[in-house]
C-alpha cells in the first residue's frame, strides 16, 4: 500500500509538473485579448494614415520599376524557342522524383545522399533541423531545386537584350529569396520551436514589431535593423571631438581636434557621399577613420551634408561642387592659413571629387595636391546590379515622384541598396523581428545604414541621367559644371584608388577604370570584403587583406594577376602614400591646430536631421 501510494504520489507529481510546464507555455488569455485589441486599433490607424498619404501624393504608376515589361519580353523569347525550358523542366522533375525517393528511404532508416546541398555560408539553413529532420530536409531541398530551376530558366533565354536579362535575373532572385521556407512560420523549424517554447508570445511580439515598423514608415514598411534608442550622435556614435567651423545651405564643415603635438602641414579634406551620412568614417573609437587619421598627424576636415527637404529641390550637381569641396577649400584656408590640401572622396563623394578636380584643372586651380577615391566610380559602364534600376521608364517615374516632393526620399534609396543583398538586409530581419519576435540587436553600422538621407530632385536627376544612364562623365566635355566642360583627362593630380573585392555598389573592375581616366601618377589598391567593411577596416582589428600592385595595367584582371596580397588593413599603405606626395612638403610638420570656437560642436546639426 505504501509503495502504491508513493507511486501514485509520484505519478500525480509528474502530472502536476507536466501541467505546470504546459500552462507556462500558453499566453495569459486576458493579456492576449488586450494585446489583440491594441493591435487592431494600431492597424486601423496605420491603414487610415496610409490611405491619407496616398490621397496627398496622388496616383502612382502601376509598374514604376517596369518589371512586367521585362518578364513579358522574356516569356515571348522563351515561347519562341521552348527547347531550353522543356529541358530544364524535365531535369527539375527528375531531381524532384529522386528527392521523394531519397526522403522515403531516410524515413525508413536508410541512408540517402542529398539531391542538392545548401551553400555552407547560407545562414538561412544553419539550424540543425534542416539536416536532421527528414521533413525539413525535404522542404529545404525542394526549395533549393525550385530555386535552381527558376534560375536555369530565366538566365538562359536566347536573344534577350542585356539590360532586360539583368532585370529578369535580379527580380527572379528577389522572388526566389522571398519564397524561402525560412521566411514562413510553418516551414521554419527554429521559429516553430520558439513558438512552442513561448506559447506563441514570439508571434505577438513579432506582430507588435511589425506594426511599429509600419508606424515608423507611416504605412510603408521600414524594417528595423537595429535598436535606434541605443545610439546618440556625439555620445556613442560620431564620437570624435571637433567643431563646425563653416556652414552653408548644403553642408557644415567639421574640423576635428588634433591628437598629436605636431600635425602635417597639409590638411586633409574628406568628402563623404550625400546618399548617406558622413559618420560611417567616425562610428566608434575602435573603427573611426577620423580618429586614426588624427592619430597619424592629419588635421582632418569633414563635410557633413545637409539632409535636404523640398526647399532645396533646385540644388544641382554644380551646387554640390561649389558649396561643397570648393567652399570647403576656402574655409580650410581661413581656418589654417593653408591653400594646399589632401582630399578624400567616398563613393558619390569621389565622383564629385573627380568632377571638381577637372573643373579646377580647367581653371588652373592646384590647391588639391593629392586625391584619394574610396570605392568611387568615374566610369559608369558596368555598374553591377544597380543598373537594374536605370532605364528611361524608371527614371521618368522617379522624376515624377521627386518633382512632387522636391526630393528623393531616403528610404527609397535605402530599399534599393538593401535589395542588392536581400537575404542579409531584408529577410533575416523579417525572420528575427517578426517571426522570432526578437528585438533588433544594437549595431552601430546598421544604425548608420538606417539613418537615411534625402536628395534634391535636380541633383539626383542630373546624376542618374548623366552618370548612370549616359555615362557622360568619362567623355571629355560630356558634362558642364559652371559653364566649364569637364575633362577628367586634364587632371594631373596624384590619385589613390581604393576599391573592395566584394563591392555590390561600386564594382571594383569598374572603379579601376578611373586609373585610366585621370592622368596623374595613380595607385590602385584592392581590399577584401565589401563597400563598407572593406573601407572601414582599422589596422587594430587585424581583419581582411588587401592587394597592391604599383603598376597600372591595361585591364583590372591583368592588374590583379600581378598584385601581391598583404595581410590586414590598407590604411597604413595609404598613409605612406599620402605623406609621400609632394616630397618634403607632404611630410612637413607644424604645431597642432586646435579648431576655433566656430559654430557649434561636432557632429553638428545637419547630421542630426532625420528622414521622417
Amino acid at each position: 500500500m505504501v509503495g502504491k501510494e508513493k507511486a501514485q504520489g509520484k505519478t500525480q507529481t509528474g502530472a502536476d509538473s507536466a501541467s505546470a510546464t504546459t500552462d507556462a507555455n500558453f499566453v495569459d488569455a486576458s493579456k492576449f485579448t488586450h494585446s489583440m485589441a491594441e493591435i487592431a486599433q494600431r492597424s486601423q490607424r496605420i491603414v487610415q494614415e496610409w490611405l491619407e498619404r496616398q490621397n496627398e501624393e496622388g496616383p502612382t504608376q502601376p509598374d514604376p520599376l517596369n518589371i512586367g515589361g521585362a518578364f513579358l519580353e522574356m516569356t515571348a523569347k522563351l515561347m519562341a524557342s521552348p527547347q531550353h525550358f522543356v529541358e530544364a523542366q524535365m531535369g527539375f522533375w527528375n531531381d524532384y522524383m529522386l528527392l521523394w525517393q531519397n526522403t522515403a528511404r531516410r524515413m525508413l532508416g536508410e541512408p540517402a545522399p542529398d539531391v542538392i546541398k545548401a551553400d555552407p555560408k547560407d545562414k538561412r539553413f544553419q539550424d540543425k533541423a534542416w539536416n536532421e529532420s527528414e521533413v525539413f530536409d525535404f522542404i529545404k531541398q525542394s526549395y533549393l531545386l525550385s530555386a535552381r530551376f527558376v534560375n536555369d530558366v530565366v538566365t538562359k533565354v536566347d536573344d534577350l537584350p542585356a539590360h532586360t536579362q539583368q532585370k529578369v535575373d535580379f527580380y527572379a532572385r528577389q522572388f526566389v529569396d522571398a519564397m524561402s521556407p525560412s521566411n514562413f512560420l510553418l516551414t521554419n523549424p527554429e521559429v516553430l520551436r520558439k513558438t512552442a517554447e513561448s506559447g506563441g508570445e514570439n508571434l505577438i511580439r513579432g506582430l507588435n514589431n511589425l506594426l511599429g515598423d509600419l508606424e515608423r514608415g507611416k504605412g510603408q514598411l521600414r524594417i528595423s535593423m537595429t535598436d535606434p534608442e541605443k545610439f546618440k550622435l556625439g555620445d556613442n556614435i560620431a564620437i570624435s571631438p571637433g567643431r563646425v567651423v563653416f556652414q552653408n545651405d548644403l553642408m557644415q564643415l567639421i574640423q576635428y581636434a588634433p591628437s598629436t603635438e605636431q600635425v602635417l602641414k597639409r590638411p586633409l579634406l574628406i568628402i563623404p557621399p550625400w546618399i548617406n551620412k558622413f559618420y560611417i568614417l567616425d562610428l566608434r573609437a575602435k573603427n573611426s577613420f577620423v580618429r586614426w587619421a588624427t592619430s597619424q598627424g592629419h588635421t582632418v576636415f569633414m563635410i557633413s551634408w545637409v539632409n535636404p527637404d523640398g526647399k532645396l529641390h533646385d540644388k544641382n550637381f554644380e551646387d554640390y561642387m561649389r558649396e561643397g569641396p570648393l567652399a570647403a577649400l576656402d574655409a580650410i584656408e581661413t581656418a589654417t592659413g593653408e591653400k594646399a590640401v589632401n582630399a578624400i572622396g567616398y563613393c558619390l563623394g569621389g565622383t564629385l571629387l573627380g568632377s571638381t578636380l577637372a573643373y579646377m584643372a580647367a581653371h588652373k586651380d592646384t590647391r588639391i595636391k593629392s586625391a584619394t577615391f574610396f570605392v568611387s566610380m568615374l566610369d559608369f559602364r558596368e555598374t553591377g546590379e544597380l543598373n537594374v534600376f536605370i532605364d528611361e521608364e524608371q527614371i521618368q517615374a522617379l522624376e515624377d515622384k521627386m518633382n512632387k516632393r522636391g526630393y528623393l526620399d531616403g528610404s527609397e534609396m535605402a530599399t534599393t541598396f538593401n535589395m542588392l543583398r536581400a537575404n542579409d538586409l531584408i529577410w533575416s530581419f523579417v525572420v528575427n523581428n517578426y517571426l522570432m519576435g526578437n528585438d533588433p540587436f544594437p549595431f552601430d553600422l546598421l544604425y548608420w545604414n538606417s539613418d537615411s538621407t534625402r536628395m534634391p530632385a535636380a541633383m539626383h536627376s542630373f546624376y542618374l541621367r548623366n552618370m548612370y544612364q549616359q555615362n557622360k562623365l568619362r567623355e571629355p566635355g560630356g558634362i558642364e559644371l559652371g559653364g566649364t566642360p569637364i575633362d577628367l583627362g586634364k587632371v594631373k593630380t596624384p590619385a589613390y584608388f581604393l576599391s573592395t573585392r566584394e563591392d555590390h555598389i561600386a564594382p571594383w573592375r569598374t572603379t579601376y577604370e578611373g586609373t585610366h581616366l585621370l592622368k596623374g601618377h595613380n595607385r590602385f589598391v584592392l581590399a577584401a570584403s565589401g563597400h563598407i567593411a572593406g573601407v572601414v577596416n582599422p589596422p587594430e582589428a587585424g581583419k581582411y587583406s588587401h592587394w597592391i600592385n604599383p603598376e597600372i595595367a591595361d585591364t583590372p584582371e591583368a592588374w590583379l594577376e600581378g598584385a601581391t596580397e598583404i595581410a590586414g588593413s590598407w590604411w597604413p599603405d595609404w598613409q605612406r602614400w599620402v605623406t609621400a606626395q609632394g616630397g618634403a612638403a607632404g611630410k612637413a610638420l607644424v604645431a597642432a591646430r586646435t579648431p576655433a570656437e566656430g559654430i557649434e560642436a561636432a557632429p553638428g546639426r545637419y547630421v542630426a536631421v532625420k528622414t521622417e
